[in-house]
Formats: C-alpha cells, structure tokens, sequence
C-alpha cells in the first residue's frame, strides 16, 4: 500500500491538469500573441533609455544647469561617497590629480583623466547616486556634471550647461588613450582569440579574496 497522502495525490493530480491545460492554451494562442501582457510605449522606453554616447554627447537630454546651482545637489546627494568638494571620501576623488598620470602616484579623477565630458554625464545620468540609479533629472544631472567640470577648473562657476556647451568641452586627457597597444609582447594586428598562450603554463599571482574585494564565504556543506 502506497504511503503517499491521498490529499498529496489529489495536488498532484490537480497541478498536472493545470500544466496540460496551460502547455494547450499556450499551443493554441502560439505565434504572435500570447494573450497577455501590452506594447511598450514611446513614453515608458523614453523613460528607461538614457543612453549618451561619449564621443561627441550623441543622446544628451534637453536642460542645463549650473555649478552654483548643482553644488546644493551635489552635497544632497553625492558628497556622502566623494566629499563635499568632490576629493573623495568613501570612494575616489573627482576633482584634482592634473599632472600626475605618467608619475608613480597617478590620482585619476574626472579631471586628470577621462577624455569625454558628455561620458560624465551619461554615467551619472544612467548609474548614479549609488542605489538610485535613474533618479535624476536631465537639469539636475547638468548641474552635477557643471559643479564636477568647475572644481576641475574646466567650467566658470555661474556659466550655464546643456548639451551644445558639454560637448564642446575638451577634456585635459583627451589625447592621453592610445588606439594601439604600445607593448612589445602585444603582437599587432588582430588579436589572438584561441590557443595564444604559448611557453610557460598559467600561473595564478593573486587571488580576489586575499585582497578583501569578494568575501571568504565557504559554500554549505563544503
């Protein structure tokens, strides 16, 4: 005699006729339609597409803003991870390290080295505040990005941001990016994409865990 409950039987029973009767009704509405569900509209993909292209600030947002006014945005909501003037608190430093790149110290920040104003703003715009990703407005987003641009000395203080003037920006490291790698032992040409190790086997240098970036968390059981 079978120790299976009788009411477990029943589920049992219950929950295969649903599955026959959903792999039917999805067989019978199969091709374009499903039966549920809406098109997306242009407003709600507006809404998520933030994209800014880096180069030359392609998808940047009507609006403009500020360094006076974006200081009080940024110290709302930005100043608790990089500083009230942006030189870094909990994470690294906005503003600052000019001409420290080629040196043994290289202090990179907005200003000493990314090459694209518009990439400022489409980072911030697209990722931040950290956990609010998407919180922004395009006026607030320019008057971060004009505070950012005037504590690197690259923006006057009270001189207005949008879209024509960010893109016009050339940033102190724009030419610092190379096309090609300089490395003797980089072959040039297309790049190998199987079997390019040749010599010596691979030997592990480091591991993640022993420089505290992922936690030394055992899996169960082991």
């Amino acid at each position: 005699m079978s120790r299976f409950p009788e009411n477990a039987k029943r589920r049992c029973v219950l929950l295969g006729a649903l599955l026959a009767a959903t792999l039917l009704s999805g067989a019978a509405m199969a091709g374009d339609r499903y039966g549920f569900g809406r098109p997306v509209t242009p407003e709600e993909i507006a809404g998520w597409n933030r994209t800014v292209r880096a180069e030359d600030g392609l998808g940047l947002p009507a609006g403009s803003g500020n360094a006076t006014d974006g200081e009080e945005v940024f110290s709302e909501k930005c100043a608790v991870c990089h500083g009230d003037f942006g030189e870094g608190t909990r994470y690294l430093p906005l503003a600052g390290g000019f001409d420290t790149l080629a040196t043994a110290d290289p202090v990179r920040t907005v200003g000493s080295f990314w090459p694209y104003a518009p990439g400022v703003f489409s980072y911030i715009y697209t990722s931040m505040p950290f956990g609010q990703a998407h919180s922004l407005t395009a006026d607030e987003t320019y008057g971060i990005v004009a505070y950012i641009l005037y504590l690197n000395d690259l923006l006057g203080q009270d001189e207005t941001l949008d879209a024509a003037r960010l893109v016009s920006i050339r940033m102190p490291n724009r030419d610092g990016f190379l096309e090609e790698d300089p490395r003797p032992d980089v072959p040039a040409g297309e790049p190998c994409m199987k079997d390019c190790r040749k010599g010596e086997p691979v030997r592990i240098t480091a591991r993640a865990v022993d420089a505290n970036i992922t936690p030394d968390i055992a899996p169960a059981g082991k």
